[in-house]
C-alpha cells in the first residue's frame, strides 16, 4: 500500500516542523526539525534513520551505501525486528517481516518531550501466510533532547501468541577501537561467532574483530563510551531482558552490498531486544512494550 507525500504532509505535517519526503521511488521519509532535535524516520518499516539533537554530532549511523528501496530495508538507524529476532524458519525472512512494509502514520504532534510520531501496522492475508496471528503493532517515537522508542505488541486475536523483537539500534562512533560499552560486566551472554558458545563478561566490552553477542537476563542500562568523539552515549530499556552487541568487522562488512568499505569502524549496534531465549507471551487482549530510550553526554 503506497501513499502519496502529498497526501501525508496534507494529513501529518507540522508546518517549519515536520513534513514528508520520498528518500527513493515509494519510500517516504519523515523529516523533524524540533526545537531540541532533527530526525527522520522512514514510513516504511516504522525504521528510525537519524537523531541528533542541538549541539550534538549525529547519533545514529546509517551506511553512504544504504539502499532506499520499497519492499528493502535501509542499512542503519532502527530497524524494527518483530516477531521474531534473527533467522526465521526456512524460506522466512532474517529479523520478521514488519521492517520492509509499509507502515500506516496514526498520529504526528509535539509534547513537552519533542515531536512524536505513531506508526502502526496491522496483519493481514500476507503476514498470515508468514506467521498465523492476528496483530496490531505500533511504534512511538519522541524525538527530542532523548530519543524514546516504544514498540507496542498488541494480541488481538483469541489465543497467546510467542514473539521475540528488537529495536536494532545502529549508533555512529569516532572509531570502533576506541569504543566500549559499560554496562555490561558479569553478564552472560551467547556468542555467535563462536557458534553460541556461552561465556561471561568481564569488564567493558572492547572490540578487536567480529562481534556478534546475546546478552542474557539483563534490563541495564548500556553507555557506549566514544574516546574518538568524546562522548557518552546512554541507551536505557525496559520490556526488555536481553542486549545484542554487534559489529561486523571487515571480512562480514564485504557480504553486505550496502555497507562501504571500513564502514565498521564507525558503527556499533547496541540493541534494545527481547532475544534467543528471551521470549515474551501475550495473551490476548493484552500488549507487550519494549521501549529503548538514548540520551547523549560526555
Amino acid at each position: 500500500m503506497s501513499v502519496s507525500v502529498a497526501a501525508l504532509n496534507q494529513q501529518f505535517a507540522i508546518p517549519n516542523v515536520l513534513k514528508f519526503v520520498e528518500a527513493g521511488a515509494g519510500v517516504p521519509v519523515i523529516e523533524i526539525t524540533g526545537a531540541d532535535a532533527s530526525a527522520r524516520i522512514a514510513v516504511q518499516g516504522a525504521q528510525v534513520l537519524e537523531w541528533q539533537p542541538v549541539g550534538q554530532q549525529p547519533v545514529l549511523w546509517v551506511s553512504r551505501a544504504a539502499i532506499y528501496q520499497a519492499g528493502k530495508g535501509v542499512r542503519g538507524g532502527v530497524p524494527v525486528c518483530w516477531p521474531w529476532f534473527g533467522a526465521g524458519e526456512a524460506g522466512k525472512p532474517a529479523h520478521g517481516f514488519v521492517r520492509t512494509r509499509m507502515w500506516q502514520v496514526r498520529e504526528t504532534g509535539q509534547n513537552a518531550q519533542g515531536v512524536f510520531v505513531k506508526l502502526g501496522i496491522g496483519d493481514d492475508a500476507e503476514t498470515r501466510s508468514l506467521w498465523d496471528h492476528a496483530f496490531d503493532l505500533e511504534l512511538i517515537v519522541v524525538a527530542g533532547k532523548i530519543l524514546t522508542m516504544e514498540l507496542v505488541t498488541h494480541n488481538t486475536c483469541v489465543e497467546p501468541f510467542t514473539i521475540t523483537d528488537a529495536l536494532h539500534t545502529y549508533f555512529r562512533t569516532g572509531d570502533i577501537t576506541k569504543t566500549e560499552v559499560l554496562g555490561l560486566d558479569n553478564t552472560s551472554y551467547l556468542d555467535k561467532v563462536l557458534d553460541f558458545g556461552q561465556a561471561t563478561q568481564h569488564g567493558a566490552v572492547t572490540f578487536s574483530g567480529e562481534t556478534d553477542r546475546v546478552y542474557l537476563d539483563t534490563q541495564a542500562e548500556c553507555v557506549i563510551n566514544d574516546a574518538e568523539l568524546k562522548r557518552r552515549i546512554y541507551v536505557a530499556k525496559s520490556g526488555s531482558d536481553s542486549t545484542v552487541v554487534w559489529n561486523p568487522w571487515t571480512e562480514k562488512e564485504k557480504g553486505f552490498a550496502d555497507m562501504a568499505a571500513g564502514e565498521y569502524r564507525g558503527m556499533l549496534c547496541v540493541e534494545t531486544c527481547n532475544a534467543a531465549t528471551d521470549t515474551v507471551t501475550v495473551a490476548p487482549g493484552q500488549s507487550h512494550h519494549l521501549v529503548a530510550t538514548v540520551s547523549v553526554g560526555e
